[in-house]
């Protein structure tokens, strides 16, 4: 059988990365409406042949691929100027597989149980900030409040020097637009604003980065401390697996901070939006909060991430001709499980449109219909985590105030980097209970 692209627009390849970037949700859903459940896209300069699935049996089919075929490293190219070669999301084969055993023991059960107590007491001082009957900018306080635990308990930053030269330099590496995060691959661009100063503010990242790693080796309480940065300097050394190098440690930490703080930011900031506007779910949410049910709030979490995708596809690269959703596609393809039109299919899951936590918590979600941690053998490393954070902010907030919108239009996403965000920052007010 002769390789081959299912169709697709035939609008040039530039506009079609204009939409992808700046209208996603737009522009598949209406490619899907017209060429099927399965389409070819082009978005350079990321990846020249995208072919777009979101059936459940298609996605099945590419998350039990074989690994040495489907190379998910590789397809992630558009994170590589910012996370590194050596981040667990841009690794294959048994590069990959090396690193993500090395990362596991910081995000088993055991680990999550002891990073819950300083999550709890990182959300409690940022909600004790708010002012009742006050209008709350969500994703600013989300952001804030993710990038805290980020910098206590994956990084393990107190010292208030380093944190007061790391914080600001953080955000402008997360604060970055979807065009301008696309001209990142362009070598060229970095003589010209805004490329120039975000490649230099990374540089100084890096630098106070390996500061801080060349600091902790040589910490006489390092074995002592629980932060993930911590941890991750003693794996590997007793075992049959070399330790992580200095670099492979940065290019994990900036992974972990892109993976780990603006997604969950995200997803709360649109969790917080739909409850807002959703007196009796945020009134099922209260009563999971005041009874401790995490499996209640989780599906909270669960439903935001599914009705807005913050993420917009797991994707795999063909290192040969490879069959996938009966197409033969040539080696080079660039194959995406569409997150975006998946979580919005109707065949996947009734009233879609809806905001209904308890499809989560009633067996109505069908496996790989929801899919925002991925799936497989790339099936995301911290997942565990980011719904033990979400749903310990969720019951720190919910326990404490009643939410409402600070206007009447609904929210709309908008592309941020890589993530989907509100819009308009899912402004809430906030009533003492």
């Amino acid at each position: 059988m002769t390789a081959t692209y299912p169709p697709g627009p035939t609008l040039p390849a530039f506009v079609q990365t204009f939409f992808y970037l700046r209208r996603r949700s737009l522009f598949l859903g209406a490619l899907r409406r017209r060429y099927g459940d399965v389409f070819a896209v082009r978005v350079p300069p990321f990846n020249d042949n995208v072919v777009i699935l979101s059936r459940p049996e298609h996605i099945r089919e590419v998350f039990a691929g074989d690994p040495r075929t489907m190379h998910a490293g590789e397809a992630n190219n558009i994170l590589g100027p910012v996370m590194g070669e050596h981040s667990v999301l841009l690794t294959d084969e048994a590069e990959h597989a090396r690193t993500r055993k090395l990362l596991l023991p910081a995000f088993n059960n055991a680990s999550l149980r002891g990073y819950r107590e300083l999550v709890t007491e990182i959300a409690a001082a940022e909600v004790a900030g708010w002012q009742p009957n006050s209008t709350v900018i969500t994703l600013d306080r989300m952001n804030a409040l993710t990038l805290e635990v980020i910098m206590r308990v994956v990084f393990g930053v107190t010292d208030a020097a380093t944190r007061a030269e790391l914080v600001p330099r953080l955000r402008r590496i997360v604060d970055v637009g979807a065009l301008q995060y696309a001209g990142l691959r362009i070598p060229v661009l970095r003589r010209f604003r805004p490329w120039q100063a975000f490649h230099g503010n990374l540089i100084a990242v890096d630098d106070l980065l390996y500061r801080e790693i060349a600091a902790r080796r040589a910490a006489p309480d390092l074995a002592e401390r629980a932060d993930v940065l911590s941890r991750l300097l003693h794996v590997g050394s007793a075992g049959d697996e070399p330790p992580l190098t200095d670099a492979e440690l940065r290019d994990q930490l900036i992974t972990l901070l892109l993976a780990g703080h603006e997604t969950t930011a995200a997803a709360l900031s649109w969790a917080l939006s739909e409850l807002s506007v959703n007196p009796a779910v945020q009134r099922q949410a209260f009563e999971a909060a005041r009874d401790e049910d995490d499996k209640g709030l989780e599906a909270v979490l669960k439903e935001a991430m599914r009705l807005h995708p913050v993420i917009p596809g797991a994707v795999r690269r063909l290192t040969t001709e490879t069959t996938v959703a009966g197409w033969t596609l040539p080696a080079g393809t660039t194959v995406s499980c569409s997150i975006t039109l998946a979580h919005r299919s109707p065949q996947n899951y009734a009233d879609v449109q809806a905001f209904r936590p308890a499809r989560f918590l009633e067996g109505e979600v069908e496996p790989h219909t929801w899919l925002p941690f991925g799936g497989g053998v790339r099936r995301c490393l911290g997942a565990g985590f980011s719904m033990m954070e979400g749903s310990v902010v969720l019951r720190e907030i919910l326990t404490r105030y009643a939410l409402a919108p600070a206007t009447g239009k609904p929210e709309r996403g908008r592309v941020r980097n890589i993530t989907t965000v509100p819009r308009g920052k899912a402004r809430i007010v906030v009533t003492a209970r």
